[in-house]
């Protein structure tokens, strides 16, 4: 006889049981209310829409991460959200469209077809915060400052920001006429400091000498802020647009290690992250208790156009699920009460158990004919009748 395998989850597909939900929860709410200080307003897009708009300016990578569907009522084709951040985009064009900056944030799931890493989920719980409609530096620093005071009030110890910029890459790259087949693996050995592919897909490409030891010189500038002083004597050649955005980190660099002395920050001008779509300063927050980012963000000023109001627009998200497994387990989550309610109606008893509720506790009342009892309910203390009365007393061992 076969086993029925029906109820197993698809593979890199999880789910969280009640003491990992409540934590994820209680994250979830601290997170908000962090952002909702900020003047992040909260909105809730829903899991599909047209294909169009949830791809629009995203790239092949998010294109490759979505499943689609047919929409049985208009036969357009429908995709399940691999990403809010284009929802968010689109909101902020068409359904609340402003001419001054807004701020909004954001929590709900996303589904991918592939797990970002080995033995990764597939259907993180993703929260961010986006501003629309300002494209200088400061907009920069809001967001990466919002995303650090979030990891802090979350309990996430000694956090490394890692930050980058597109342009760079576009600057060095322009008028080579790459195609994005190309470009893309050109971004992908620059990501991995490969130096061998990187040269071979340069000559292939034929490239001009001077883009070969511009973007050769990228693999090398990575570490701490003064690697800008290194960058701007090797890419002292390159275009305006390349000098432009190395001001751009030098002036998030100072403005952030003024603001948050505390701030381990890193720069890596070959890491090109992300889904090919930003358009400026990028970054990701690293933590030694995870091998890889626990958040990351960037400038993709384009998507607005392309949804038809252009606007300057950058963000962060980050996963509950991620930030939730770094999260130490050895205490308890709560000193919450959880009382054992004998079975009834007694209206001085349901009178009892509702005041208990109102105080804070958590009240589980006992079933008929259940199996189990108190201990097996998690509950620490329980009502006992005493002289007519329905008092609370410690469930002793």
């Amino acid at each position: 006889m076969k086993d029925n395998n029906n109820w197993l989850l698809p593979d890199g597909v999880d789910e969280s049981l009640p003491e990992e939900a409540l934590r994820i929860e209680n994250l979830r709410r601290m997170i908000i209310d962090v952002l909702s200080s900020w003047g992040y307003r909260l909105v809730i897009p829903p899991m599909i829409e047209y294909l169009e708009s949830l791809l629009a300016g995203m790239g092949e990578d998010l294109d490759l991460q979505t499943f689609k569907l047919t929409d049985q009522r208009s036969g357009r084709a429908m995709g399940v959200r691999a990403d809010i951040t284009p929802q968010i985009a689109r909101i902020d064009a068409h359904r609340l469209p402003s001419d001054d900056p807004q701020r909004f944030c954001y929590v709900g799931p996303v589904v991918h077809t592939q797990p970002e890493k080995f033995a990764g989920s597939r259907n993180p719980l993703q929260i961010g915060a986006e501003i629309f409609g300002h494209k200088g530096i400061e907009s920069d620093v809001e967001v990466i400052s919002l995303l650090l005071e979030c990891l802090s009030a979350a309990g996430i110890p000694k956090i490394t920001l890692e930050v980058a910029h597109m342009e760079i890459f576009h600057g060095i790259c322009a008028g080579q006429n790459f195609d994005l087949g190309c470009e893309q693996k050109i971004l992908e050995a620059l990501s991995k400091k490969d130096k061998a592919t990187l040269c071979e897909l340069l000559e292939q490409a034929d490239a001009s000498e001077e883009v070969l030891i511009h973007l050769t010189a990228l693999l090398e500038l990575n570490g701490g802020i003064s690697v800008l002083k290194d960058a701007k004597a090797k890419l002292a050649s390159a275009s305006s647009r390349v000098q432009s955005a190395l001001e751009e980190l030098s002036q998030l660099s100072d403005i952030l290690t003024t603001t948050i002395p505390y701030l381990d920050l890193h720069i890596d001008l070959a890491e090109m992250r992300g889904y090919r779509y930003h358009t400026g300063i990028m970054f990701a927050a690293y933590t030694a208790a995870a091998g890889r980012a626990i958040a990351w963000g960037g400038r993709y000023d384009n998507t607005g156009k392309l949804l038809g109001r252009e606007r300057g627009a950058t963000g962060f998200s980050t996963d509950l699920k991620v930030l939730e497994g770094l999260l130490s387990k050895g205490v308890s989550d709560t000193d919450t009460d959880i009382v054992y309610a004998p079975e009834g109606y007694d209206k001085d008893l349901l009178k009892a158990m509702n005041d208990c509720r109102k105080r804070g506790s958590i009240v589980v009342q006992e079933l008929p004919n259940q199996v189990g009892g108190a201990a097996n309910a998690g509950c620490n203390k329980h009502f006992v009748k005493i002289n007519d009365l329905w008092e609370i007393k410690v469930i002793s061992d």
